[in-house]
This record gives structure tokens, C-alpha cells and sequence, in this order.
């Protein structure tokens, strides 16, 4: 077989590998409160999320856009380099999973993409307006997040502190179900668009795409995959987000994935590439600091925040490192 349809079929396989295990260890994030505030069962949350994960891959493709074309220049890497920030970005995600922390996924991957870019062709192969967009939004999502679980979850409170206990049970039961169901659509709708991007960059890189869209297949094939890595499991981190960081009442939940959501559906619709995992956790603990703050199982929840802080230049070192060894191995 010739060595660049080789490479080509390696780095496909691995889009849809990325793809995948996006879908087993990140989106998860999307059904945690659910399940753990008991307002959906395990089975049934992972079957609704792969579902509205892949509906969700198919309502936009700013995200996959700007991941496929606005990160680095494609005239200076190739499909090795694209090789290598696939290998930095799971390896990490894989580390990260074992150890139960939900690490960013998009932090993961933008991190591999510059160190696979800065070995491939230096400072010059980085295209810096799409990443400090990007590296901006990796600050400024948490907050938003963090914020509006606070603010809707203080509001549930300051208007319904009077009403019967019971029926506001049976209620954000109901309400949690449904966003639940608005939070993984947004997930796929972001998160399942990065590894469309990559795709393309793949595609674009060994076709000599100069303006590459995305082409109806990617789309249904990358969110079939990310669905299927929904279904595959994530439980390590559904125990950590909806059990470990607080204790869940359904109105949290609630309040916390539909603070999420919005968040992902503003950032989806301005083609920005954010961090489900920080969002929603972000989400969780300010509807838990609303309720009280000591609710809030700060250890946990600091070690997740140092999960975020190391997984960017962790995985710019990864990339690199991939990169150099597959140039040593193998000049391509």
C-alpha cells in the first residue's frame, strides 16, 4: 500500500476513534445530573443522549468549521501532523478517564493541534485570531456557566421557596428531563462537530481542499460515532459530576444543565469551540453554591479545575512530542 494512502486511512480511523471516545468519556457530562438527581435512570439517559447527540451533529457546522480551517495554517502541516495532535489530544483524555476526572475534550484537542502545529511548521503554522478566540472562550464559558447555575437556581428558589415540596419534586423531574435532553443536543451541536473538523482537515490536507465545507457524511458518520461512544459507557464520569461535586436535587440539576445548554447553543451559534465538561460543572457548582456553599464538595472540585489547568499544556506536549516521533519513525 503507498505510505500516503496509509497515513490518509490511519488518520480517518483515528477522527472516528476521537470521535468515539469523545462521545465515552465526554459526553457523559451531558446526562450526569440527570441520573444523578434520579430523574432518569442510567439506561434511559444514555439512550436519549445518543440519540439527540447525533441530532445535535446535525443542526450546524460553524464549530467543525472553525475547527477544520480557523486553528492553523493547512499549507504548512500534513496528515502527520493531524496524526499526531489525534494521538496527544486521546492519549490525555484516556489518562485523564482512568483516574475519573472529566477532562476538557476540547481543551484536549485545540492543545494537540498547536503542539502537532508548532513542531510540523513553528510559531507561523498557528493562526492566531481562530485560537485566541477559542483560548478566550476556554475562560469565559466557565464563568457564563457558573453564573447563570447561580442566578436560575436562585431564582427557583426565591420564587417557589413557598410552594409544596412535593409537586415541585414531581415537577423538576419532569423539567430535568427535558433538559437533560436540551443538554446533550447542545453537546452534540458543539462538542460533536470537533472531530467533523478534523476530518475535514484530513480530507483538505490530502485532497488540496482550498476552501473545504463539510459534506453531509461526515456529518452523519461522525455523529453516529459520537453517539455510539455515548452509549458505550462514560460511568466513571457520571459518577463524579452528578454524584461526587455536590449532592443533586432535581431543580439543581435542572438549573444546571439548562444554564449549560444555553451556554453551548450561544457558543455553537458564533462557531466557538468550548469545553462541555467546564461548562457544566461550572453549572453544577454555582447552582449548588445558590442552594449553600458548603453543599459543594470543593476537593472534588478543585481537582477537576487542576484537571482543566494541566490538560492545555499537557497536550500542546503531546502533540509535539507525536509529532517528532512520527517524523523520526517516518519523514512524511
Amino acid at each position: 500500500m503507498d505510505l500516503s494512502i496509509f497515513v490518509l486511512i490511519l488518520a480517518i480511523f483515528l477522527a472516528y476513534l476521537y470521535a468515539f471516545v469523545s462521545g465515552f468519556t465526554d459526553a457523559a457530562n451531558a446526562i450526569a445530573t440527570s441520573v444523578g438527581s434520579r430523574a432518569l435512570s442510567p439506561m434511559a439517559a444514555v439512550i436519549m443522549a445518543a440519540v439527540l447527540e447525533i441530532a445535535g451533529a446535525l443542526s450546524g457546522t460553524a464549530v467543525a468549521l472553525t475547527v477544520g480551517k480557523g486553528l492553523v495554517t493547512l499549507e504548512l502541516i500534513t496528515l502527520s501532523t493531524v496524526l499526531a495532535a489525534l494521538l496527544g489530544a486521546m492519549t490525555w483524555s484516556l489518562i485523564t478517564y482512568y483516574f475519573g476526572i472529566p477532562v476538557s475534550e476540547t481543551h484536549g484537542l485545540i492543545g494537540g493541534i498547536m503542539g502537532a502545529a508548532l513542531a510540523a511548521g513553528g510559531i507561523q503554522a498557528l493562526y492566531w485570531e481562530g485560537l485566541i478566540k477559542v483560548l478566550l472562550a476556554i475562560v469565559i464559558s466557565p464563568c457564563l456557566g457558573f453564573l447563570c447555575g447561580a442566578f436560575l437556581m436562585g431564582a427557583i428558589y426565591r420564587l417557589l421557596h413557598t410552594a409544596n415540596a412535593r409537586k415541585m419534586g414531581l415537577l423538576f423531574k419532569n423539567l430535568q428531563r427535558f433538559s437533560a435532553g436540551f443538554m446533550a443536543f447542545s453537546h452534540g451541536r458543539n462538542d460533536a462537530q470537533k472531530p467533523m473538523g478534523i476530518l475535514v482537515m484530513i480530507l483538505a490536507l490530502h485532497y488540496g481542499w482550498e476552501s473545504p465545507g463539510i459534506p453531509l457524511w461526515v456529518i452523519l458518520t461522525v455523529g453516529l460515532a459520537a453517539g455510539l461512544g455515548v452509549a458505550a459507557g462514560g460511568w466513571r464520569i457520571i459518577r463524579t459530576l452528578g454524584m461526587k461535586i455536590a449532592p443533586l436535587r432535581t431543580e439543581q440539576g435542572f438549573a444546571a444543565e439548562t444554564s449549560a445548554a444555553s451556554v453551548l447553543q450561544l457558543a455553537s451559534a458564533l462557531g466557538i469551540p468550548v469545553s462541555t465538561t467546564q461548562v457544566i460543572t461550572a453549572g453544577i457548582v454555582g447552582a449548588g453554591v445558590a442552594r449553600r456553599v458548603s453543599s459543594v464538595r470543593w476537593n472534588v472540585t478543585f481537582d477537576i479545575v487542576l484537571s482543566w489547568v494541566l490538560t492545555l499544556p499537557a497536550t500542546v506536549f503531546l502533540g509535539w512530542l507525536f509529532t517528532e516521533l512520527l517524523t523520526c519513525l517516518s519523514p512524511l
